[in-house]
């Protein structure tokens, strides 16, 4: 981060300071909202939270390093003497405006080219795709985890330093009106437009809502910015109405769906998928070259996130070859996001179990269906989906669910393990659908659902783990995976280097 004063800090929350005797002499070079992350020179935000409140750390954070801290209320230490803090009435809000004053600042002194993502699927893996990209071209920053939201967005822009030429936001949504606050905050380069599903469908009133949050990406992009929108999406599509920049659209062929428009194009070509599940086709640009790009990530769905990616650094002025070779053999980054590993006793773990919607779902168990029937040279394999429920999906959440039932019977998926109320519908709609004797098996939690699998799992098995973060199967496919001496296959995930920390839950990220 960028080294600002405690006077600068104030100035920018419209906030009062308290406890500082010279807020010219205090210099702030990093921020947390994790007491246990504090180092000398922290500004410590003490945010309130669903389980505590952070103004209980302060004395900690204090002691820890931090040299002021970003409150609600004034706070003493032990001798009753006031601590240094900035008191604001929303510390949330105050991090945004924070983080918008830190970029200014950056953009101050160097270009910094700021690519925006969202979509209901595919955030973090394009994300991900971008750091690697952009980290050929020059020093990047982004977002740990899923730091999508007003929290997560700041955290990301805080890590963002004097040399930084390439900063990558993503953004989630549960709310009208969250992306627009998050891009009035960053200001973004180039914003692109993944996909609207029905995550969170139950609190935005359904999937029209939905669209029109996600449209807010594009709606403060300025002239010379760039909206890079995903053709094959019906509800994506008419965004280029709602932006007064330019147009990029992607998509799978090379012809648009409104030939009306002729916007500039990235496009895919003679997509296959072989026996590990990992796409390679050919990519094509609007400068009219082409380049052969086979992923490590698992599932033709993919295709849309790295179709994504090499649009947006093709709108941010990365050169074609560049951006496909950036692309080549990349797997994910992100923990839980279908991450591979194969157990030494040959069970194949995909543990795809970060977050989960409808279109997520039934990717994930396409894939799977794809993963078990091999090719001439790998034989058919045994599947076993374990499925947790879906969140955030209201009135549709019984018939989604039981969507998917039907859907597992109609792939031919070996054996299905439904996970908590949330999910019965699924065993419920597969044993209508004709799923009989041991193939589709209903428990109660994560601990039940992990003493099946102990009995069931044998050598040559897929097990699929995939739900929403808060069923928690992502750690029962952690300890599933572990139960046998593993060795990382070529498509694990761990391959690409440090995993990252589990990302906390609230608004740091949202799946959405």
């Amino acid at each position: 981060m960028i080294a600002i004063s405690a006077a600068q800090v104030a100035d920018a929350v419209s906030g009062r300071l308290v406890g500082v005797a010279d807020p010219h002499a205090v210099t702030v070079t990093s921020v947390t909202t994790d007491s246990r992350e504090v180092t000398a020179g922290a500004l410590f935000v003490a945010k309130p939270g669903e389980t505590t409140d952070g103004h209980r750390f302060v004395p900690q954070a204090a002691a820890a390093g931090a040299v002021l801290h970003l409150t609600e209320r004034e706070v003493t230490d032990g001798s009753g003497a006031a601590l240094p803090c900035v008191v604001v009435p929303d510390v949330v809000l105050a991090m945004g405006a924070l983080a918008s004053f830190v970029l200014q600042q950056l953009r101050s002194e160097h270009p910094v080219t700021v690519v925006a993502v969202t979509g209901s699927v595919g955030k973090t893996t394009t994300k991900d795709l971008l750091h690697g990209i952009f980290g050929a071209e020059g020093p990047t920053v982004a977002p740990r985890n899923s730091y999508n939201g007003e929290v997560g967005v700041p955290l990301t822009v805080f890590t963002a330093e004097q040399d930084t030429e390439y900063l990558v936001i993503e953004m989630g949504a549960t709310h009208i009106g969250n992306i627009r606050y998050l891009c009035e905050m960053v200001r973004p380069d180039v914003g692109a437009v993944l996909c609207v599903g029905s995550a969170h469908a139950g609190e935005f009133g359904g999937v029209e809502n939905i669209a029109r949050a996600k449209g807010e990406m594009v709606e403060p992009l300025a002239p010379q910015g760039t909206a890079v929108l995903n053709d094959d999406d019906a509800r994506v599509r008419p965004m280029r109405e709602r932006t007064a920049a330019r147009v990029i659209s992607f998509g799978l062929g090379p012809d648009a769906h409104d030939a009306a428009h002729e916007d500039p194009r990235v496009w895919a070509e003679d997509v296959t998928t072989g026996a590990d599940g990992c796409p390679a086709f050919t990519l094509h640009f609007p400068d009219g070259s082409a380049h052969p790009v086979r992923s490590r990530l698992i599932g033709e769905h993919h295709v849309s996130n790295l179709l994504a990616a090499a649009a947006v650094a093709f709108a941010a002025g990365v050169d074609p070859a560049r951006i496909a070779a950036g692309l080549e053999g990349r797997g994910p980054r992100s923990r839980w996001r279908m991450e591979r590993t194969e157990r030494a006793d040959g069970v194949t773990v995909v543990n795809d179990a970060y977050n989960a919607n409808p279109q997520s779902m039934k990717a994930a168990l396409q894939t799977l269906a794809q993963l078990g029937r091999g090719d001439a040279d790998t034989p058919p394999r045994r599947t076993i989906a374990v499925l947790g429920g879906m969140h955030e999906l209201g009135d549709e959440s019984v018939a989604a669910h039981a969507d998917l039932g039907q859907l597992l019977v109609r792939l031919n998926i070996s054996q299905v393990v439904a996970v908590g109320d949330l999910a019965r519908p699924v065993f419920t709609a597969a044993t209508l659908e004709g799923s009989w004797g041991a193939e589709a098996v209903w428990v109660a939690d994560a601990q039940q659902a992990e003493e099946h699998l102990r009995s069931v799992l044998r050598p040559g098995d897929i097990v699929l783990f995939k739900s929403s973060n808060a069923a928690g199967l992502h750690h029962l496919g952690d300890r599933v995976a572990a139960a046998s001496a593993a060795t990382s296959s070529g498509t694990d995930a761990r391959a690409d280097g440090p995993t990252s920390a589990e990302a906390p839950e609230g608004p740091t990220g949202q799946e959405g």
